[in-house]
């Protein structure tokens, strides 16, 4: 027998791994996480596959070398086929934490850009989007992520970027300029981002077109539609259908939304298969975060299929009861959209909820580099070959680092979510810094 139901807004009030039980009379079926998560992935997505590279990176003591930045005492090497599955631990020489190399999925989108819109352009895509609209700072990887896509796909991206047009166009504002079309913001307009977004898309839509938000466009193929829960069939634009008005779509700041966590629930399922991390093993999963939905998703992939990895979020742009209050927000449209089949206890099992938050190594206001840190991230590119930036995934290097040469955890993993565009931006910013650049950096 398969399960048939009608979604309406009202969420189902108690969903277990033993079945679905709510107040709305569903049958009382079999479907563990593992059943749901396939049902779930079940679907068109943006990348064509979920595949990525893991690497290990060897950290080594160097006491008495003096190289100066964050890693003054130790040295790194890449290995990048390592012995995963089975074989994991069988060449385990020293201390050395493994690294998801989502940064290479787009030369120009960041690792997880790429995973949130994993499942959102397909679903704009069955509604007959035409144009979508979002917005971000002056460098934003996200509005450069959006507009590469949407003209990847023949729609129409249209970015609201906070502040003034820079004198010399580079990194992602170069990127998103190039892609889409831009349209800069002074800052008291764009402090008030969600009648911004509306009055743009507005504009953008004109008399005879319309405008909706990301959720919208969930809800109502999710109330207007008996669906099989093995594959959500949109019913009400059918594929194809072209429509000679613009339908417009926004997409709010960081696409911070539950549908971006389809994306990263679908990036764990990838990991856990046997050759790869497998189910077995315990992980500690490093991240870095900027609205923490990143995290969000890979703690609810990992509750979901029943996995013992830990998820590790170094926050950068709030404090930690912001962060908390995004992972219970997110959790519940996760629950009321998709009818996840984890109750209220599962998913707040402790008080800390499903991911350890914890502040970066050398805190500071988001945004802002410290002395030293341009220099960590050319000793990793040297000794590596891999690029990381100072204001996002150098936090989590430094984290997956410390965790890992504490004796702390044997199993560290790093997701690499990109960021390197960045790098163009902040040369602009920190002329002093970039400038003190030099080549007394050995490997």
């Amino acid at each position: 027998m398969k399960l048939r139901c009608v979604p309406t807004k009202t969420a189902f009030t108690a969903i277990n791994k033993h079945g679905f039980h709510s107040d709305q009379a569903l049958p009382n079926i079999e479907l563990n996480g593992e059943e749901f998560m396939s049902k779930l992935l079940d679907r068109k997505w943006t990348l064509l596959r979920p595949d990525t590279e893991v690497h290990q990176i060897t950290v080594s003591s160097t006491q008495g070398q003096n190289r100066g930045g964050s890693f003054s005492n130790v040295s790194f090497l890449n290995n990048k086929q390592p012995y995963l599955g089975n074989k994991m631990f069988e060449d385990n020489q020293g201390l050395s934490f493994y690294i998801v190399r989502d940064d290479l999925l787009h030369p120009f989108i960041n690792g997880n850009k790429a995973r949130k819109l994993d499942g959102l352009l397909p679903l704009i895509e069955d509604h007959g989007v035409t144009d979508v609209v979002t917005c971000g700072g002056c460098q934003s990887a996200h509005a450069a992520a959006v507009a590469v896509s949407c003209a990847e796909r023949g729609l129409k991206s249209h970015l609201l970027l906070r502040g003034e047009k820079p004198e010399i166009l580079t990194g992602y504002n170069l990127i998103s300029t190039i892609y889409g079309n831009v349209t800069y913001v002074p800052r008291s307009f764009y402090a008030h981002r969600e009648k911004m977004l509306q009055t743009h898309a507005s504009i953008v839509a004109g008399n005879s077109g319309n405008v909706v938000y990301c959720n919208d466009i969930i809800d109502a193929s999710m109330t207007t539609q008996t669906f099989e829960c093995s594959n959500f069939v949109q019913m009400d634009a059918p594929r194809g259908t072209k429509s000679h008005s613009n339908k417009v779509v926004i997409v709010n700041e960081g696409a911070g939304d539950a549908i971006a966590l389809l994306g990263l629930l679908r990036l764990v399922d990838y990991l856990s298969q046997d050759h790869l991390l497998g189910r077995k093993r315990a992980f500690n999963f490093v991240v870095d975060s900027g609205t923490g939905t990143t995290a969000v998703g890979l703690g609810l992939g990992a509750l979901c299929l029943g996995l013992p990895w830990k998820i590790t979020a170094v926050m950068l742009a709030d404090k930690i009861d912001a962060y908390r209050k995004q992972e219970r927000r997110l959790i519940s449209e996760c629950k009321r959209q998709f009818c996840f089949p984890l109750d209220s206890h599962e998913l707040n099992g402790s008080h800390d909820g499903i991911v350890h938050w914890v502040d970066r190594c050398h805190p500071r206001k988001f945004g802002n580099i410290l002395e030293g840190e341009i220099d960590a991230c050319q000793q990793i590119a040297q000794q590596t070959g891999i690029l990381v930036d100072p204001v996002y995934t150098l936090a989590a290097w430094e984290m997956a680092t410390q965790i890992t040469s504490a004796h702390e955890d044997a199993n560290v993993v790093m997701l690499h979510t990109g960021g390197t565009l960045g790098m163009f931006g902040l040369a602009q910013r920190y002329k002093s810094y970039f400038g003190m650049l030099n080549n007394t950096i050995k490997s």
